[in-house]
């Protein structure tokens, strides 16, 4: 079976011809490079107009030579997109969506003309699965999570009950686009990244600020500072240092946490900005220190590029998922949990179920049982710059404990702190809990853990990182742990986050999630209406909750 692909989303004008029989994949790109600045929509959809045709027409070629090498009897006076391609082909995939609609529509079009031309099915793709779908396809990994960093997105997935979940997310811009921003700033030409890269061989290390919520994180207040050092004579080479360091830990971190979430070993990395080698070395680093297995796809599958669209798109086409012409309207917002996963075996769940033994490895720490004792060390991440590695250990070792202790004063179940050693980043616990809830999600429990976060909002702190890994449980009796990443706080957005960060647990893991969140959010309902200071800020924070999880940049 051949297939065709053709890209379109932003940048990259791509068509693609692959062959299941072969494995081979044969690429054809015209990147759009702007004379200045970042990526115009109106100046990327004429690129578009006019590349589009001409790299479908060298695949179109590429097919028809490679049809008659293998003995296909092809007619050489048909037109270029007539029989004598038709010989060889049988589908055509486009990138549907996300993307900028004017480029899409133009590669929307084109793929439409060509499967009608050669009277063969059409298959519309989402972009950032194919990302995705194309480490798994060439790593051969079962289920497992995905890092997704790429120009205007940054998200983690993991496939469960038939759709892509999203575990963690950017909350703001996606990775690319703030790395541009920065270059831009300072007078470099799109794009940035490949620049940082470079620049950053020659610098030494700037500390800019560490933003992680759960497994989703932010840059915008990254690129604030990263700009403003650059202004105040800092040498750009070590803001770029101080980039890569940053934003990469940031990312390798939540992908840690979600495969600590989830207890899956199989990491995969996709989008473009995973050409860079120091965020590969990175994940590969942190996945060798837990056990777990990582692939990174060559460059020319991570840049935007329509052989992944081509490779998902034969898969669809085996599951017989395609899409009529009148039904194949493009979206510029197709996110990647909407697209129902009709080439996977619904048992092929990125969650599992680990055993917990005498040591537990989580996303930044081993923890051991000693008796009625629970010892916490925050072990060295050698995948972090060492300043920064000390300084993130330090500060939440502190915070946990400090916090651990004001959630217990205020009436929420934690376990008892017996003793803290910040330098060493250990903290000793009494033994709380049977199980993590991951392991025993109920309603009861759910909406238990919403009405402990409404006593610590109302108290003036977050969680920061209210994962069903990180409650624990004894009968319908539920304990908060893990407050490393909590602070001060009584700002509404900060509480909506620690409930989005409980919801995208509960959803990326559970069988049936929607009682369950309606429990939890019940549950904080009622505890806030108790402890309303009269500033509506608790009540809202379910308000706000709503637009956290409109905002998200992973479409």
């Amino acid at each position: 079976m051949r297939i065709v692909g053709i890209e379109g989303t932003a940048w990259a004008a791509s068509a693609a011809l692959f062959d299941t029989e072969t494995g081979e994949v044969f690429i054809e790109s015209d990147p759009y490079e702007p004379d200045s600045g970042g990526i115009h929509p109106r100046e990327a959809a004429e690129h578009m107009s006019d590349a589009v045709p001409a790299v479908i027409s060298t695949v179109l070629d590429h097919a028809a030579e490679t049809a008659e090498s293998d003995g296909v009897d092809v007619d050489d006076d048909e037109e270029p997109s007539g029989g004598r391609q038709a010989a060889a082909i049988d589908g055509v995939a486009f990138s549907r969506g996300p993307g900028l609609g004017p480029c899409l529509r133009i590669v929307g079009t084109a793929a439409r003309s060509l499967a009608q031309t050669l009277d063969v099915p059409l298959l519309g793709v989402n972009h950032m699965v194919a990302h995705l779908e194309i480490g798994r396809y060439q790593s051969g990994f079962d289920s497992p999570v995905c890092l997704n960093a790429s120009g205007a997105n940054a998200h983690l997935l993991g496939y469960h009950n038939g759709r892509y979940r999203v575990l963690g997310e950017t909350m703001d811009t996606g990775v690319g686009n703030a790395i541009d921003k920065f270059t831009r700033h300072v007078g470099w030409k799109h794009p940035g990244g490949p620049k940082v890269e470079r620049a950053a061989e020659d610098g030494d290390y700037y500390d800019l600020p560490y933003v992680v919520k759960g497994m989703d994180f932010s840059f915008s207040g990254i690129m604030s500072a990263a700009k403003q050092a650059a202004d105040d004579g800092v040498p750009v080479e070590d803001v770029c240092v101080g980039l890569q360091e940053t934003i990469f830990a940031m990312l390798t971190e939540v992908a840690e946490r979600a495969l600590s979430l989830t207890g899956t070993d199989e990491l995969v990395l996709g989008g473009g900005v995973g050409q860079n080698a120091r965020l590969r070395a990175m994940l590969a680093e942190m996945c060798e220190q837990r056990g777990a297995e990582f692939y990174a796809p060559d460059p020319r599958f991570l840049r935007d590029n329509a052989g992944m669209i081509a490779v998902l798109g034969a898969r669809m086409l085996a599951a017989g998922d395609t899409v009529a012409v009148a039904d194949s309207a493009v979206d510029a917002n197709y996110r990647p949990d909407q697209v129902p996963v009709s080439w996977r075996d619904d048992e092929e769940s990125v969650a599992r179920d680990p055993t917990e033994t005498g040591e537990i490895r989580g996303a930044e720490a081993t923890v051991t049982f000693e008796g009625d004792d629970v010892v916490k060390r925050r072990v060295p991440k050698t995948y972090r710059h060492p300043e920064l590695d000390e300084r993130l250990r330090r500060e939440r070792t502190r915070a946990e404990a400090r916090l651990t202790s004001e959630a217990r004063r205020v009436g929420v179940p934690t376990p008892v702190v017996r003793d803290v050693d910040p330098t060493e980043g250990t903290i000793v616990f009494a033994s709380v809990g049977e199980a993590d809830l991951a392991n025993g999600l109920t309603e009861a429990r759910c909406r238990a853990v919403g009405e402990h976060l409404a006593a610590i909002h109302a108290a003036g702190f977050v969680h920061g990182d209210p994962t069903t890994r990180n409650v624990r449980v004894a009968g319908e009796k539920t304990y908060l742990i893990d407050f490393g990443l909590g602070y001060h706080t009584g700002h509404v957005e900060d509480h909506a986050m620690d409930l989005h960060v409980f919801g995208q647990s509960v959803e990326g893991t559970a069988d049936d999630p929607e009682p369950l969140l309606r429990a939890f959010e019940a549950g904080y309902a009622a505890v806030a209406r108790t402890k309303d200071r009269g500033d509506g800020d608790e009540e809202d924070a379910l308000t706000r909750l709503r637009q956290v999880e409109g905002r998200g940049r992973y479409q």
